[in-house]
């Protein structure tokens, strides 16, 4: 992987609110062999609304991990605050084995970008199934052709791009972008990838980032065209998406990955993050995780344990270097 404020008060209040019913939840518990077990229900936090990557991927990942227990995984979208009013969700949850989030990139932007009460440590990693990168892409009657057009645009008259929130895989991209090339983009926030494709196909800006399981549809229909992937490589393993040229084969030396996966509250125990691990593993084994992956467009990469530790330092780091 190459890499080149605070929130409203309503955040922490509504974190503060939530930290006093997190004692009622059920959080599962140890068995007589030292071993975990849930009881009832368990909840998958998505922070982002419905209808883009991260959503998609929460709700495949909740399945997954039924699918492997047994248990019911419930999924709850609680966005605001580009990510972080979820992230402060799952902060009230310290200790609660049953409480999970979908996590990527916004794990670690968040806290390098914004006041807020956590930093990446403040959780448990339990596991990470995938990986993607971005694809820019346009309407189909932009008058952009390629990624260096959509630079000498920005560099001369502006060019006004989506981000779906402050620190977003997207909103890194376009940050990294302006490192390498030295223009400025405009920039319209939204909450999700959802809601910047609508802004995109539109008409409210000119230019989005987003992953190819988000906008595969609208090339195929020809609603959009994809400029360069943001990526080390073409998608050669996808025969819709080989003939797109990275970023860098236009002369734009960028390139990042997102991963994706799920983490716990912080003191969640051993004995839970080991079996939703497990069961995160045992799920990446089956055809339906195959499916999402291939659906997404996405590269089976996966990480547990002491692994995806060591993982998320790298790129917490690398993260901290983008954003600078």
């Amino acid at each position: 992987m190459k890499t080149s404020t605070r929130l409203a008060a309503a955040v922490s209040a509504a974190a503060l609110g939530l930290a006093l019913t997190a004692c009622a939840a059920d959080q599962g518990g140890t068995t007589a062999d030292g071993t975990f077990a849930p009881q009832g229900d368990a909840t998958m936090i998505v922070p982002f609304s419905a209808g883009g990557g991260s959503d998609a991927s929460g709700r495949a990942i909740a399945a997954g991990l039924e699918g492997a227990t047994g248990t019911n995984v419930i999924v709850e979208n609680r966005e605001g605050g580009s990510g972080a009013v979820g992230y402060s969700y799952l902060l009230s949850r310290q200790g609660d084995d049953q409480t999970l989030l979908a996590a990527e990139t916004s794990l670690s932007s968040i806290p390098l970008s914004q006041d807020v009460d956590f930093t990446a440590t403040s959780f448990t990693p339990v596991a990470k199934i995938g990986e993607d990168a971005t694809l820019i892409v346009v309407p189909a009657a932009s008058p952009f052709q390629t990624c260096s057009d959509v630079i000498t645009a920005a560099g001369a008259d502006g060019v006004v791009v989506a981000v779906s929130g402050a620190v977003s895989l997207d909103e890194v991209v376009f940050r990294l972008i302006e490192t390498e090339t030295g223009v400025q983009f405009d920039r319209v926030p939204y909450e999700s990838g959802g809601e910047v494709l609508t802004g995109l196909l539109g008409g409210q800006v000119q230019v989005a980032s987003l992953n190819p399981g988000e906008v595969v549809g609208q090339l195929e229909s020809g609603d959009l065209r994809a400029l360069c992937a943001v990526a080390e490589e073409r998608y050669t393993d996808y025969p819709e998406l080989a003939e797109i040229p990275t970023a860098a084969e236009q002369g734009i030396d960028v390139a990042f990955t997102q991963w994706r996966g799920f983490i716990g509250p912080g003191g969640m125990s051993e004995e839970a993050r080991t079996y939703w691990a497990d069961a995160a593993e045992a799920w990446t084994q089956t055809p339906e995780y195959e499916e999402y992956i291939s659906s997404n467009y996405m590269q089976p990469v996966s990480a547990y344990g002491q692994e995806l530790d060591d993982y998320l330092t790298e790129y917490d780091s690398q993260l901290a270097t983008a954003i600078g």
